[in-house]
C-alpha cells in the first residue's frame, strides 16, 4: 500500500510540474527574465568591472543592431 501512495504522490508532483512549465504566462515571464538577464550581463563576473560593463555594452549594442535590422527588413519588404 505504501508503494501505491508513493506512486500517486510522484504522479501528482509530475503533473503539477508539467502544468507549471506549460503555463503560457510563466513561459513568457521566464523568457522575458532570461532576455533581461542576458542583456544586463547577470552571468558576467561582477568582480571585474571591465568585463561586466563590456558585456553589458556589447549585448545591448547587439540588441539595438538586431532591432534596427528587423525594422530595416520590414521597411524593405513593405516597399517591394
Amino acid at each position: 500500500m505504501a508503494e501505491r501512495q508513493d506512486s500517486d504522490d510522484e504522479s501528482r508532483r509530475i503533473i503539477e510540474r508539467v502544468a507549471r512549465e506549460t503555463d503560457s504566462a510563466s513561459f513568457i515571464a521566464r523568457t522575458a527574465k532570461g532576455a533581461r538577464d542576458h542583456v544586463t550581463a547577470a552571468d558576467a563576473d561582477q568582480s571585474d568591472p571591465i568585463e561586466y560593463w563590456g558585456t553589458r555594452i556589447g549585448r545591448a549594442l547587439g540588441f539595438v543592431i538586431a532591432i534596427g535590422l528587423l525594422i530595416w527588413l520590414v521597411v524593405f519588404i513593405s516597399q517591394s
